[in-house]
């Protein structure tokens, strides 16, 4: 897999891997294009490192997965993201096209993160370290919520409408 311009995937203090900027970029700067494999919603694979686009988004039949397959699969989420995921279906060539997006300036040696969340069946310890961290990676939708287990309800961080 080619290398993703102006980024190196590294050891994280966040968790695991991480992706950091070799180059500064500015707020507003697309980051990267992220590739991927297109998988249907009753499709059996390993959904760890995919995107979602829901029906409404494509138009089609159930959910759409893009199953991340370069460096992007290591960005690592944060609660204060220095870049946000944009998505969308490409008609024409039947596939999911998504790319990051800068939030701010961001300069060189810093992890890239995004804001993404988990469904409260499989929500987990967050990480990340932002002053404004909410304990835990999920959907902050109350249904979402209402699912997590009894200790990650007792990281959690934020109002919680579903208790």
């Amino acid at each position: 897999m080619p290398l993703l311009d102006g980024l190196a995937v590294v050891a994280s203090s966040i968790h695991g891997y991480g992706v950091v900027t070799t180059r500064r970029f500015r707020k507003g700067e697309t980051i990267c294009f992220g590739d991927g494999v297109l998988y249907r919603d009753d499709a059996e694979f390993d959904d760890t490192y995919a995107l979602v686009l829901p029906p409404e988004d494509s138009g089609l039949d159930g959910a759409l997965f893009w199953d991340l397959v370069d460096q992007t699969r290591w960005f690592n989420h944060a609660c204060d993201p220095n870049t946000e995921v944009c998505s969308r279906w490409d008609r024409e060539a039947s596939t999911i096209r998504a790319w990051w997006v800068a939030l701010r300036d961001i300069e060189v040696g810093e992890e890239i993160t995004y804001d993404y969340a988990f469904v409260g069946e499989v929500a987990e310890a967050c990480a990340c370290g932002a002053a404004s961290c909410r304990g835990v990676i999920v959907d902050p939708d109350p249904i979402e919520l209402a699912k997590l287990s009894e200790p990650l309800r007792r990281l959690l961080r934020i109002e919680r409408a579903a208790s």
